[in-house]
Formats: structure tokens, sequence, C-alpha cells
């Protein structure tokens, strides 16, 4: 039976499908565009079309579509487009789901700990409620489309990510060349704290998910050890063998730039922990950011 996964290009998407056949699996990945070979299928969510032939009789869906949240100044239009590519995308594939004789045991639905909203120096774990903000109020309504599977009989997972690190993409890959001359410096205060996982982990992470049935609803996918941004800056400048700079970047000047994208996603502070994957069982790769840094680079 094969396991569908959509958003199966991007940085977290394709080490996943590398990992799911390397272990022997059959994935099928869903595209917006003609599928051109036989591991491909259909679907155009702003249209409302999927190929259910395809999810007849998977053993398990996980879902990674999203347009990208950073990088860039938030337009109006733009955060319609980061609502619109979860919340249409998740409410299509869960109709889809539950229309279905052969219903798939489990779907697995990204999300973030944005959802949290700015937690501070407070360490929290899946058991805290919902905080505030654009971000939060997308992830809590990303979720409550997933949570919809449940009703269908399907065992579903919320992950909950944070600040995924790998060479191929993601943050790691914006930041890399203005630290590899020096000018890395923290952001705002760099008291904040950055919950941060390897794409190893991630992936990890997932399949003992996938295959552990007792896991269901919200998970952390995140090391046990979040640091602050400043931390996380000297850390990453160490790891280049690279200086950085002593004077941080302003949080006036990174919300006059940047805008609301400062606001919510640089700024706030998430020292989330992964509770539900520690207590059942999952070991970790990589629970030193130092450590993580040089096996990422």
């Amino acid at each position: 039976m094969a396991i569908i996964v959509t958003g199966a290009s991007g940085l977290l998407g394709s080490a996943l499908v590398r990992a799911l056949r390397d272990e022997g699996q059959e994935v099928v990945r869903l595209v917006r565009r003609e599928p051109r070979a036989a591991d491909e299928a259909f679907w155009q969510p702003g249209r409302q079309e999927i190929d259910r032939a395809a999810l007849e009789g998977a053993e398990a869906v996980v879902h990674l579509a999203g347009a990208s949240i950073g990088g860039r100044r938030w337009s109006e239009a733009y955060k319609r487009e980061l609502f619109d590519s979860r919340i249409q995308s998740t409410g299509l594939l869960v109709d889809a789901i539950a229309g279905l004789s052969d219903r798939p045991e489990v779907l697995l639905s990204a999300s973030g700990v944005d959802f949290y909203g700015d937690t501070g120096d407070r360490v929290v774990d899946e058991s805290q409620g919902k905080g505030t903000g654009f971000l939060s109020d997308l992830c809590e309504q990303w979720e409550s489309e997933a949570r919809r599977a449940g009703e269908a009989g399907v065992r579903t997972v919320q992950m909950r990510s944070g600040l995924a690190l790998g060479r191929e993409g993601g943050m790691l890959q914006q930041v890399l060349p203005i630290f590899r001359v020096g000018l890395g410096a923290p952001l705002g205060s760099g008291k904040q704290y950055w919950s941060w996982i390897t794409v190893r982990d991630w992936v990890g992470a997932a399949v003992h998910v996938l295959k552990n049935r007792d896991i269901t609803g919200p998970v952390n996918f995140t090391s046990p050890s979040p640091v602050t941004n400043a931390e996380f800056t000297r850390t990453l400048g160490k790891a280049l063998r690279k200086g950085t700079m002593p004077i941080p970047v302003p949080a006036f000047a990174l919300s006059a730039g940047l805008g609301e994208f400062a606001r919510e996603a640089l700024l706030p502070g998430h020292r989330v922990l992964p509770k539900k994957l520690l207590d059942s069982g999952y070991r970790f790769a990589h629970t030193r950011l130092d450590e993580a840094l040089s096996a990422v680079l």
C-alpha cells in the first residue's frame, strides 16, 4: 500500500520521500501539474480537484503542502495565499479521504510551533493552548481542518514543526551567505527562543509517528533543546568558523523592512519541547545545536 505525500518537492517532503523509499515503501506524490511518472497523481487545491482513485487503499497520507512563510514582506494578498494554500488544500484532502471506501489508516498534517504564539522564556509542550497572532490563528484553522479526518475514523496527527535545519533549503539556505562573510547578528533582543530540529530528526520523527498507532493529535516536531536567537547566532558563526556582528539588528529595523513577517516570525519566541515524541520512545539523533549544525553543514 502506498503512502501519499503532498509538498513532496520541499525540504522536508523530498527528504521524507527518500527515507520512505529507502525503507521499501511505495510513495505517491500529489503534484499540481500533469503527472509525468507512475509515482505521481494530480491535484489542484485552488480548483478543488484531486485524483481520488490515487488515495483509495493508501496506507497513509502525509500533508506538507503550503506557501512559504519566510523570506519576504507580507502583503494582505500574500497572507491570503498563506491561508488558502493551507486551509483549502487540507479541506480538499480531508473531504477526499472521508469519501473513500478504503481509507488510509493515518493522516499526518503539517502545522507549526507558531500555534503557541510568543511563549517568551516559558517552556511549553503539546498540552499548552493556542497563542495569539496571525500565525497562531492560521495554525489553529489548519489543524481544525485536519482534525475532521478523525470523524471519518482516520488517526490524525498535527505536526507542529520548529525551525528545520537542512542543507537543501529552508532558513539556513537563506542566511548562510550572510554568516559566511561574518555579518550574522542576533535579531532584536536576541532573547527570543527558537525551537529547531534537523531534517534528519524531522524525517525520523515522521516515520516514528507513522508506525506508532498510539500517537494522535498535536505532536511537537522540535529538538529537546531550544535555544535563544543570540545563542543560535553564536553557534552558527562558530560552526562556519566565522565571527558574528556584536550589535544586534534592531527590532524596529526588522519591522520597518519586513513588516508583519518580522513581528510574527522572527521576533517572537517559542520555547517548545517534544513531549509526545520523547514519551513514545523516539530517540533524537541531534539534541545539541552545535552538533546538529556540524552535521548539517
